[in-house]
């Protein structure tokens, strides 16, 4: 389509959700209304950062956030140590940071680990007497958080304008999400010009977890019109915009058009929600704490493709019509379009499968039963439009483990 470049991508729109976001080339400069709002009219004084340990400098965020919070006199203290799978420990530190301090709202800087961690830490500055463990075993239902604002640096997982959070539970290698009404970020910045310093393989790997989204929305047991016209969108605004956004990483079009398929996706995943692919993710992360978690989304994804494509013909082959105009929507071109989805993998530089990244068919066993087992994973489970039985869940493993091609 044509339209898009008649966009005014400099122009800063609200996209109004549960959460108010301020999307756009310079939406961060919004941050001063933001701290403004926090101050004046919700009385605010001191709140606590969460980051990962450089990247909320290196995109630019921190040379606006700073300057902000200082302007209106807002106190901070700021917890820098969460990485990419974040843990319980790190979130139980930044609680207890937050606690000492007398934080009012909480301030997430970075893609979705920070982002996550920030929502976990505003639900257990209300539950004082809870841990990150007992909120990710689901140990209690948290109806309130502290005020939470999201400055997102990733184009890739939606938590910026969704209810969701992920952590691990390192000893039990689990790997559980969280959803509640209680954590949609009170405002939330979606800025692409934050995001041109996305090294290839992160610019990569973010926008396939978007992806994993609207695949997974779009047709899951409660998939509605909403996620599915969500879905189509974001499906072709990726295999238009990640291309060039590899090729000129500076080009803030296609970092809008991504950014924006991000927020789109995590919408549609906020009404649809997910299965199979994230459910099967989690314990490979969780495993192997190192693998980011869109290339194990991106290995897992033509397979998962391959076993529910029978039961959703008609959707995917729209949804991913731009990819392969081909499709009929009929069950008997699952292999079809699982392979060549694992072809345009291959061909924007994820060639990786579980073989390539240490897993074994000696591991599915154990990762079948991570995902049958880990909390929360058992709903996304039985969300999905097959029956997820371990033989479907072990077969969608042990499919990942070489190319389907091979």
């Amino acid at each position: 389509m044509l339209w898009e470049s008649q966009i005014p991508i400099n122009q800063v729109f609200e996209l109004r959700c549960r959460s108010i976001t301020y999307f756009g080339v310079g939406a961060i400069n919004k941050f001063y209304d933001i701290a403004k709002d926090l101050k004046e009219n919700r009385g605010i004084t001191r709140v606590i950062l969460v980051t990962g340990k450089s990247s909320y400098k290196k995109c630019g965020a921190w040379d606006v956030v700073k300057p902000a919070l200082e302007e209106y006199g807002i106190e901070y203290v700021h917890y820098d140590k969460v990485g990419p799978n974040p843990t319980v420990d790190m979130i139980d530190e930044a609680t207890q940071l937050g606690k000492e301090f007398g934080a009012q709202a909480v301030i997430g800087i970075g893609g979705g680990s920070p982002i996550d961690s920030a929502k976990s830490v505003a639900i257990l500055l209300e539950y004082t007497d809870k841990t990150a463990r007992d909120l990710y075993e689901l140990k209690f239902t948290p109806t309130k958080a502290k005020p939470i604002i999201a400055v997102n640096t990733t184009h890739g997982t939606g938590t910026e304008v969704d209810r969701f959070a992920v952590a691990s539970i390192p000893e039990k290698e689990y790997k559980p999400a969280i959803a509640y009404d209680c954590i949609y970020p009170l405002y939330s910045i979606d800025d692409p010009a934050l995001m041109t310093k996305l090294p290839a393989d992160q610019t990569r790997y973010v926008t396939i977890d978007a992806l994993n989204h609207i695949t997974e929305a779009a047709t899951t047991k409660v998939a509605s019109p909403y996620s599915i016209l969500l879905a189509q969108e974001t499906a072709r605004l990726i295999f238009d915009y990640l291309p060039e956004a590899l090729s000129h990483p500076d080009n803030l079009q296609a970092r809008y058009y991504l950014l924006y398929a991000s927020a789109i996706a995590g919408i549609s995943f906020d009404n649809g929600l997910l299965h199979f692919t994230h459910a099967l993710e989690h314990p490979l992360s969780a495993v192997k704490p190192e693998l980011p978690h869109g290339l194990g989304l991106a290995i897992l994804l033509p397979a998962v493709i391959k076993h529910i494509y029978p039961a959703t013909a008609r959707i995917l082959a729209e949804v991913y019509r731009p990819l392969v105009p081909e499709a009929k929507g009929v069950p008997g071109e699952a292999e079809l379009v699982a392979k060549k989805v694992e072809e345009w993998l291959f061909n924007i530089g994820i060639t990786e499968k579980l073989t390539d990244v240490g897993f074994t068919e000696e591991d599915v066993d154990k990762l079948t039963e991570l995902a049958m087992t880990t909390p929360s994973l058992d709903l996304l489970l039985s969300l999905a439009p097959i029956e997820a039985t371990r033989e479907t869940v072990a077969a969608i493993y042990r499919d990942s483990l070489y190319p389907l091609s091979k």
